[in-house]
């Protein structure tokens, strides 16, 4: 839905406009002819942009249902990666800024500011705390140093961001002068606040909650599947209940020691039943060879389903699906909701003939709509990917779903882009392998 995605944009738009412009109307001449003057309204603006852009990014990773429908899972992580870096460094700039105001106001030395600031200012000590924790995860977030992170880690460190802005929150209010005698605008900031809080309560944690809550899942088996790839089998209640489309994913968190506090992505590999569901996963890190091992009887907490990979997607009559290794589950999944006359073409690329994962169930489907199956083994240069152009000449004239690791999720879409395939007709779910 572009108009959708463009609608918000203008909306977010129109609020950092009206937020750079409560810090213009704030000021005085006077005020800025004064020793600090112009440094202090430049760090009151930075600092007023910086935090309302952090805002925005929290909301975006809130799991909110409808920006995630919109926009979709890797679409929110695109965005949010693409924003990261601006409130990180206007609220640096602030800080400096404010730090260099005060000081030629009083004539002071900026170290000797910093503790008077610290020391004299209300809550400032909760707001030096919540920028240091700010600087740290911008600092661990940093690509170079992200790489040498593991993701659980990483993850864990980067929830402190929250807690950041939390401790931002109480000196913004009583000492930014864009609310400082201007009731209305401090009251529609701190509702501002309070819905962002309540979506992330709401939607990152309530929810998940509740729905764990309510279907009680359990580990009832797990069956090899192929070298390094398992499925696991999970039991519960009304899981015909759950509003999930094939191809779409959830947050897994396997309460057993050493797991229990992290959660990992993993699409289901098939569409559940009313007391069953299926995920299938390829140890290749710690966490999902962790899962290889699990007990039966290991209770589970979800967080989704989230992904836009569905059969809500489509634009035309009939389908192209491609698959990278474990990519595949996605698809399997998938072409349970897609109809007869989808008449779908599947291509499944894999290393080795045994990492053809869940073959028999995908040719078993594809039967039943009248498609095709491809299968593509080898190493990556003797398999040629512009031979999709042979292999279905219609391509065209079909909604593209491809589903793989990132790398080849990348490759595939560019060519099937540079082919000639309209945007609206290429859905991809690229996967973090871990």
């Amino acid at each position: 839905m572009p108009w959708a995605v463009n609608a918000a944009l203008v909306v977010l738009g129109l609020g950092f406009g009206a937020t750079v412009a409560s810090a213009v109307t704030s000021e005085t001449l006077a005020a800025l002819g004064a020793p600090g003057g112009v440094a202090m309204f430049l760090g009151g603006a930075t600092g007023l942009a910086g935090t309302y852009l952090a805002l925005v990014m929290v909301l975006l990773v809130s799991r909110v249902p409808v920006v995630e429908r919109v926009l979709g899972f890797d679409g929110l992580l695109r965005w949010h990666r693409r924003l990261a870096p601006w409130p990180i460094s206007l609220i640096a700039a602030h800080v400096l800024l404010i730090i260099i105001g005060y000081s030629q106001a009083q004539k002071t030395g900026l170290w000797h500011e910093i503790g008077l600031m610290v020391s004299t200012f209300p809550w400032m000590i909760e707001a030096t705390i919540g920028f240091v924790l700010m600087m740290a995860v911008a600092t661990v977030s940093a690509r170079w140093i992200r790489r040498r992170v593991r993701r659980e880690r990483w993850w864990a460190f980067h929830l402190f961001m929250y807690l950041a802005l939390a401790l931002s929150f109480a000196h913004v209010i009583v000492l930014g002068p864009s609310f400082v005698r201007h009731p209305v605008t401090r009251v529609l900031w701190i509702l501002f606040w309070v819905a962002t809080a309540g979506f992330v309560i709401a939607y990152r944690f309530g929810l998940p909650i509740v729905r764990s809550l309510r279907h009680g899942l359990t580990v009832a088996e797990v069956r090899q599947e192929a070298p390094g790839v398992v499925s696991i089998i999970l039991h519960g209640r009304k899981l015909d209940r759950l509003a999930v489309s094939g191809g779409q994913f959830f947050e897994w968190r396997f309460l057993t020691k050493g797991m229990w506090w992290q959660a990992h992505p993993f699409t289901l590999s098939a569409r559940p039943s009313a007391s069953q569901l299926r995920l299938t996963v390829k140890s290749v890190g710690d966490y999902s060879s962790a899962v290889a091992q699990l007990k039966p009887g290991t209770r589970v907490a979800i967080e989704g389903p989230y992904g836009v990979f569905t059969s809500h997607a489509r634009r035309r009559r009939k389908a192209l699906l491609i698959s990278g290794g474990i990519g595949v589950t996605a698809i399997r999944s998938l072409l349970e909701d897609l109809p007869q006359s989808a008449e779908p073409v599947v291509v499944m690329r894999a290393s080795t003939k045994e990492d053809l994962v869940l073959l028999s169930e995908v040719i078993e489907l594809v039967a039943l709509r009248k498609g095709r199956v491809y299968e593509w083994v080898g190493p990556r240069s003797d398999v040629k990917l512009d031979r999709l152009a042979q292999l279905v000449p219609d391509f065209r004239k079909r909604d593209v779903y491809v589903s793989g690791p990132r790398g080849f999720v990348s490759t595939v879409t560019s060519l099937m882009s540079r082919m000639g395939v309209p945007a609206d007709a290429l859905h991809f779910e690229a996967y973090e392998l871990a």
